[in-house]
């Protein structure tokens, strides 16, 4: 099995298909940044799909992303942390972190900001809202963001770049893409709301199975793994 050349086949086929998805919702191609979520694979393999082209990241579990951010310390991904991050986690998984997807709470935003005011750097995040409404999802309710934001302007040490969301698993059709629409309609309220917010543009939303919906509604950043390891297994 040539796995370098399945990896570069997919992430060709991938990158097609987010193009055309693009061009049906007339959006530029270049306005969409495909995150690609190595939670399958291990760290090997994870190198070749680097080596095949892909720049950015995404890991789950903050302890994998560790672990493969310094075996791949000399290829220079950007890595993403999507899942839930626990607050006693956040010193490890620190300076690996390009951009935090899941800050889903003001008490982990206030636990970020304190490791990077104690670093003395800043750190990338995004805001997870539940935008499905499902008790088992982490995130802030949109109300509740809203309450929070004077709150998140005064954690000095986070640069808020937007949202991050996730469809419902029972989703399905235009449920997913109204979803995914509530998260753009609220990026927008708060950018209107709150100046400060107006450089809040990042929408991460948007898997293998519901990209081209989340590309319509606004999405710039794709959180897609299984269908880059197509044929892997």
């Amino acid at each position: 099995m040539d796995i370098a050349a399945i990896l570069r086949t997919n992430l060709q086929r991938v990158q097609a298909e987010i193009a055309d998805a693009c061009s049906r919702a007339g959006r530029a191609p270049e306005s969409v940044r495909l995150v690609a979520v190595t939670k399958y694979v291990d760290a090997a393999v994870t190198a070749e799909l680097v080596r095949a082209g892909a720049e950015d990241l995404g890991e789950n579990r903050p302890q994998v992303l560790e672990e493969k951010a310094k075996a791949l310390e000399h290829l220079h991904p950007r890595w993403h942390l999507i899942g839930h991050l626990q607050r006693n986690k956040v010193r490890k998984v620190f300076p690996h972190v390009h951009l935090l997807h899941s800050g889903d709470s003001l008490r982990l935003l206030e636990t970020v900001n304190e490791v990077a005011a104690e670093s003395g750097k800043s750190i990338d995040v995004l805001l997870e809202v539940n935008i499905s409404a499902e008790s088992a999802k982490h995130g802030f309710q949109p109300e509740e963001l809203i309450a929070a934001v004077p709150k998140i302007f005064g954690l000095t040490s986070l640069r808020i770049r937007g949202l991050m969301g996730m469809s419902g698993l029972e989703a399905i059709g235009q449920e997913k893409q109204n979803q995914f629409a509530s998260l753009r309609i609220l990026l927008e309220r708060v950018r209107e709301e709150f100046p400060e917010a107006r450089d809040w543009r990042e929408l991460s939303m948007g898997m293998t199975d519901d990209f081209p919906a989340a590309i319509a509604e606004g999405s710039t950043l794709l959180r897609i793994g299984s269908a880059l390891f197509a044929g892997l297994r």
